[in-house]
């Protein structure tokens, strides 16, 4: 085994890194380590590390007589350990379009009890619009204080209000007065109307004060009510925020709040949406939201990628740690890879026949980065290549029952989906009949209570021609909610 460091791991790159790729890597990395920037212990021997690796693998001489004295690449070493399962053995030689699914799975190499809980930064963006008035802003502000309460000494906590303007109530700090914040949480008043872009551009830029690639940087956005005119600045300002590596999260209350606009400002982050319908189940998620932060093992999940020929993606889906709509566009962002709970993804793909010739098709091939806090260095790219092979005829062996399983509940998430397309274009009685087979496979499941729901907005479609804000909500959700670990359920 080599003694010489490995130049490719310090700069987080495969070793078949373009120059380019390795001049962006070696500029982000002595951005982020410079010591007129990061005094931390140790991190100037790094960065010094990582001058000398890129002194080296910039010049094509001098790279190659490193290369030459390198092991041979070993992803066994690798922080991360990644798992594909396919919805078949083998495609087969067909004059016709074929699907095929991939469930991807990562997690950490390490137990869980090995794995350090990172420090948290993250910035509570409360709306207290008029119509929060009552129990909504009762609960809020009680559960607020629950987190603060319980918050630990090395996190930084913030937050903000925002109505038609917004406030910094409590600055982004590590050591607060908690009784003082208390006390001015308790004050929060329901008044004006709903312009989310205010109080998010204040959330973010709180967690920028603190922004720390050793912390986990974060936004949890809590609202019940539509933003108007102000959407694609919030988009933008995600997209912003996800190259700064600041996640953001929402949480809806009720029905009034827009479900789609919420679901995308949170994917442009890697983050999720979740449904509110009762004010009691407030305190509930948002400590959820709070724990899975502190149970992060990684961040930044994004996977870079390339179709092959005759290869389309059509569809990708997380399916946990929190299920959730996934862009289709390279990098896409996946969120963090928890302690306990792997990161799981399942993408469809549809082949031509062109493509399904002879030998093998690729399907995929790309690279997860990701960034773990505990570890001041970059971690090395994970490779990603999925490929069938053709065969004549089709394999007999079924597929895993994990993607199996998998493709069962997402089935009924994309059910209520074309059941909403459906209503969205004028056909109330193709999506009263989607929602009643949605129903008869829901009891199938043993999930009484949601086909219940489905079944009255089957009817609720037919009489007033529209599905119902908390009804349309509670299917959206609650079929999704299918798809989460053991214990995480909806609220409906």
């Amino acid at each position: 085994m080599s003694e010489k460091p490995d130049f490719y791991a310090l700069l987080g790159i495969f070793r078949d890194a373009t120059q380019e790729e390795i001049k962006r890597a070696y500029f982000e990395a002595a951005q982020r380590l410079h010591p007129d920037k990061n005094q931390a212990p140790g991190e100037t021997e790094i960065f010094l590390d990582v001058q000398q690796a890129y002194e080296v693998l910039s010049v094509p001489k001098r790279r190659a007589e490193y290369d030459a004295s390198l092991p041979a690449e070993n992803e066994a070493t690798s922080p991360i350990v990644h798992r594909a399962l396919y919805s078949r053995q083998s495609l087969v030689h067909l004059d016709e379009t074929q699907l095929v699914y991939a469930l991807l799975e990562w997690k950490p190499r390490l137990n869980e009890d090995q794995v350090v809980s990172p420090p948290l930064n993250v910035c509570l963006v409360l709306d207290h619009s008029t119509s929060m008035k009552g129990d909504n802003m009762d609960m809020v502000k009680a559960a607020a204080i629950h987190l603060l309460r319980g918050l630990r000494q090395q996190d930084v906590l913030g937050i903000v209000t925002f109505s038609d303007r917004a406030e910094v109530l409590i600055p982004a700090s590590i050591r607060l007065d908690k009784r003082k914040m208390e006390t001015k949480i308790r004050m929060i008043l329901p008044s004006g109307g709903t312009e989310i872009f205010q109080g998010l551009e204040a959330g973010v830029k709180e967690v920028r004060r603190h922004i720390d690639p050793e912390r986990v940087n974060h936004v949890i956005l809590l609202t019940d009510g539509h933003t108007y005119g102000d959407e694609q600045a919030c988009l933008d300002l995600a997209a912003e925020a996800a190259e700064q590596g600041i996640g953001i999260s929402g949480l809806g209350i009720g029905s009034d709040w827009n479900d789609v606009f919420l679901d995308e400002l949170a994917a442009r982050t890697g983050g999720s949406s979740k449904y509110i319908s009762e004010p009691r189940d407030i305190q509930r998620l948002l400590e959820e939201e709070f724990e899975q932060l502190t149970k992060v093992f990684a961040k930044k999940a994004t996977l870079e990628f390339k179709c092959g020929p005759g290869v389309e993606l059509q569809y990708a889906f997380r399916l946990q740690p929190d299920s959730g709509p996934l862009s289709l566009e390279s990098p896409m962002p996946l969120g963090s890879i928890l302690q306990d709970v792997p990161l799981s993804a399942l993408l469809e793909f549809s082949i031509q026949p062109s493509a399904a010739q002879n030998g093998a098709v690729r399907l995929l091939e790309g690279a997860l980065q990701v960034s773990i806090p505990s570890q001041p260095l970059p971690v090395p790219p994970l490779r990603v290549r999925l490929s069938r092979l053709v065969t004549e005829t089709a394999s007999p062996e079924p597929p895993p029952r994990a993607i199996i399983r998998a493709l069962s509940n997402l089935n009924l998430y994309r059910m209520q989906e074309k059941a909403q397309a459906d209503a969205e274009a004028g056909k109330y009685k193709d999506a009263s009949r989607r929602l009643q087979h949605l129903a008869t496979h829901l009891l199938s499941h043993g999930e009484q209570a949601l086909a219940r729901t489905v079944l009255l907005e089957a009817e609720n479609l037919q009489r007033m021609q529209s599905f119902s804000g908390d009804g349309r909500k509670s299917i959206k959700y609650g079929t999704r909610a299918l798809l989460l670990p053991a214990g995480k359920g909806h609220t409906s």
